[in-house]
């Protein structure tokens, strides 16, 4: 899986090494996506942004908002997760 982490600020280094502990989270999902885009945005919030590709050829969008970094990044990690599980799932039954 190849990863794409980008932001419209510039992140601390706190802040890109708790987006690389996340995303370990989905580790096992690593031969099922191809890459997998991360984007962060801070308005007024932080927005997270996330494209997963999966090596059949469909894709899963998910974002997340919060006014606390952490708690975007989970939020979006949780909907992420689930997200793969169910396209696993649909490509398992086949």
């Amino acid at each position: 899986m190849t990863k794409n982490i980008s932001a419209s600020f510039v992140l601390e280094q706190k802040q890109s090494d708790m987006i690389e502990k996340k995303l370990d989270r989905i580790k096992y999902a690593d031969e099922l996506i191809t890459d997998l885009i991360v984007r962060v945005k801070q308005e007024k919030e932080y927005v997270f942004d996330a494209t997963a590709n999966f090596r059949w050829g469909t894709q899963a969008h998910v974002s997340a908002n919060d006014f606390d970094f952490g708690a975007a990044l989970n939020k979006m990690m949780d909907t992420l997760d689930i997200k793969i599980k169910k396209e696993k799932d649909k490509i398992q039954e086949k």
